[in-house]
């Protein structure tokens, strides 16, 4: 079936079609596991699509939203790259920025050169690539905290945004934001990478302003889903899609859930990043529980005894979307019956880890599994497929 491409300004348009918002969550070097499945994913909708070698996942999803990791996947999608392009990058990114220095160890330093990430963006995205250029063929919306502020920062592509162009004051839109700055900012994880400056304002006669800027996955939105739909849908971020189970479908894809024993007893040293990994996760259980209590979701899964699946227990008379969630819990457990042959117990205890690039093998692998396993097109309901 051939379809129509849709410009920037048709994704983000209130035109009557229904929406699709794809999410992309943070985890480090886990990224590799969110590839794997997106191939599935991918192969699926272009199938979909009377099998376009051209289709493009920018051509479906009509916003693509990152947190850290989950922001340098987004913004090659958004770019128009196929999956492949990503993977390979990918594997390059992960081997040269998080290799490591013994010139780089204490308490006061990063684990890693910025330097190095911020080259390696540059060179994906293009130097002079902004949110506001023609290369971004769909919306984008990368998560990031500012650090000075202590206040969530959401970055989108959005041509109406209230903040996207410059206003009075000398403020500096966000479409002027280097493409590579802004993930790179969302990727500063503390202890990981120092954070990014990025110029906010510029008027004459002074000193250009600034804010500092880290990971998104500080913020609550590790897991930016809930974000997303904020953002196409709350009148204040100006982008106004209508709600309903037939109106948006939101498909969220995670890193891999990290095992649960791993953190327990890292926590009970005072680690102090794996308690925020763990937070991280709180965090996250708590939108992916808002979230199928808002929607109808075939993939909805068991959060505890006591609310189940919240099956039945929708928070208003209709639902407010349709929603897909496909991740996997990093152990023994999550993991049993996915790969031919289960990993040892030393290298399951290792996938956890945000920062180990003899892990993407395994992890990438792993991602695979999962979307021929979960993704399923009978998910993806009719309705929202390209018109042609």
């Amino acid at each position: 079936m051939a379809y129509k491409r849709k410009s920037l300004r048709d994704h983000f348009a209130v035109d009557g079609d229904p929406k699709r918002i794809l999410a992309l969550d943070g985890g480090g070097l886990r990224g590799i596991l969110t590839v794997g499945a997106l191939a599935r994913l991918e192969a699926l909708l272009r199938d979909r699509h009377g099998g376009d070698p051209d289709f493009r996942l920018s051509h479906y999803f009509d916003l693509i939203a990152g947190t850290s990791t989950g922001a340098i996947i987004a913004a090659a999608l958004a770019l128009g790259w196929t999956v492949e392009q990503v993977r390979q990058q990918y594997f390059s990114l992960g081997q040269k920025v998080f290799e490591k220095s013994l010139l780089r160890r204490g308490l006061l330093r990063a684990k890693y050169d910025h330097e190095a990430l911020a080259k390696a963006l540059k060179r994906l995205y293009g130097a002079k690539t902004t949110l506001g250029g023609g290369e971004l063929q769909t919306g984008l919306l990368v998560v990031t905290k500012r650090l000075d502020s202590g206040s969530p920062w959401p970055i989108g592509n959005n041509p109406m945004g209230m903040y996207f162009a410059g206003r009075d004051g000398g403020t500096v839109g966000n479409g002027d934001y280097p493409l590579w700055q802004v993930v790179r900012a969302s990727t500063a994880a503390p202890s990981f990478f120092d954070p990014e400056e990025i110029t906010i304002a510029r008027k004459a006669g002074q000193k250009p302003a600034s804010g500092q800027f880290v990971d998104g996955g500080v913020s609550p939105f590790n897991n930016p889903s809930l974000q997303a739909l904020m953002y196409a849908t709350v009148d204040g971020y100006r982008v106004g899609w209508p709600l309903g189970a037939d109106r948006v479908l939101l498909v969220s894809l995670g890193t891999g859930a990290a095992d649960p024993a791993v953190e327990r007893s890292a926590v009970a040293a005072k680690h102090a990043v794996a308690a925020l990994a763990s937070l991280m996760n709180d965090c996250a259980v708590q939108q992916e529980t808002l979230l199928q209590w808002l929607s109808a979701s075939p993939t909805a899964r068991v959060f505890d005894r006591e609310i189940g699946d919240l099956s039945g227990n929708l928070a208003g008379p209709e639902p407010l979307l349709s929603y897909l969630r496909y991740n996997v819990t990093l152990n023994a457990e999550g993991l049993d019956g996915l790969l031919p042959q289960m990993p040892s117990a030393r290298a399951l205890a290792s996938l956890s880890a945000m920062d180990a690039p003899d892990n993407m093998d395994l992890l990438h692998a792993i991602g695979v599994a999962l979307g021929k396993r979960d993704l399923d097109p009978e998910h993806f309901p009719p309705g929202f497929d390209l018109k042609p």
